[in-house]
């Protein structure tokens, strides 16, 4: 499903700076997307705005995808945040989860007086950020490629993993913020140099030119209702020309069900599910996700309890 590309929210889109090596993507979620997806848990803000990113992240990578599946933007570590997860699915979906201690994210919010957390102080020094790309076709094996969690933001996180795993140079800003009444408002933008060729030739002194432009872009510019992303990369890139390709709608949408989740509980031991029955012989589980309630009779999964 597509939209023209002055859609001003809940949408991503790629664009390409005319006659230069270099190819973005942009995204803008809203009240069909991101608010959904952050009003549904009650995190301390600033998680909230972390998980936000993460899910902008998801669609600007997972909207260049070529083949039909999803993309997991996954953080985890030994600190007070345990894992974070932003997915986008191809067809346009998004959804998000974070886990994470309260006491140790209140020792956070003390130590730093309000200030945003670095992922350092979230994840802990083992903390890691994995791109994971899964196909709809299950005869392939998903792909993974994992950075350490150990710049300011997670922004600067991802650009690493471009540098280290794809070898792309990559720039890219988020920024999440609420809106007031539980709603809350999401952009972002990358820019990757494609890499020179017979064609091309060297694409260095354009790449610096347009990652000068790009540094101009301001937090506030991302997510600002009243300028289209149409006129954003305009003022971005004008001397340049740029070319906003057509959009594609991002909403909030799960992907669990059924099926997939006694695939999942069919590959955990008979002995930990058996564990968790409840009296009447079913398995309450909830979607970490959406908070949707799946109630399974244990036979379903184990086959007959003696």
């Amino acid at each position: 499903m597509t939209k023209p590309p002055f859609q001003t929210t809940d949408f991503t889109a790629s664009f390409q700076i005319q006659d230069r090596p270099i190819r973005g993507r942009v995204v803008r979620m809203g009240e069909e997307s991101i608010t959904p997806i952050l009003a549904r848990h009650d995190y301390p803000e600033n998680l909230a705005r972390i998980l936000g990113e993460a899910v902008a992240l998801a669609a600007l990578v997972g909207s260049s995808l070529k083949f039909e599946g999803r993309i997991l933007v996954q953080a985890e570590g030994d600190g007070p945040v345990r894992m974070l997860v932003g997915e986008y699915t191809t067809s346009g979906g998004v959804r998000g989860y974070a886990r994470y201690d309260e006491a140790g994210w209140a020792n956070i919010e003390r130590l730093n007086k309000g200030k945003p957390p670095h992922m350092p102080q979230l994840f802990g020094p083992s903390g890691r950020l994995g791109l994971i790309m899964v196909h709809d076709n299950p005869d392939i094996q998903p792909y993974q490629g994992i950075v350490p969690l150990n710049k300011g933001t997670l922004a600067q996180c991802a650009e690493d993993y471009y540098a280290m795993s794809e070898q792309v140079p990559s720039r890219i800003r988020l920024c999440v913020e609420p809106t007031g009444n539980g709603e809350w408002t999401c952009g972002g933008m990358m820019i990757q140099r494609i890499a020179g060729d017979e064609k091309r030739g060297d694409t260095t002194e354009a790449w610096r030119e347009a990652e000068a432009l790009f540094g101009t872009l301001t937090q506030g510019e991302l997510i600002d209702p009243e300028l289209p992303v149409t006129d954003l990369l305009f003022r971005l890139f004008h001397e340049q020309g740029v070319r906003l390709e057509e959009s594609r709608i991002v909403d909030d949408r799960c992907t669990c069900n059924e099926e997939r989740l006694l695939q999942t509980l069919r590959g955990m031991p008979d002995e930990s599910l058996r564990d968790l029955v409840e009296p009447d012989g079913t398995l309450a589980i909830d979607c970490q996700f959406c908070g949707r309630h799946y109630t399974l009779p244990i036979e379903s999964v184990t086959g007959p309890v003696n």
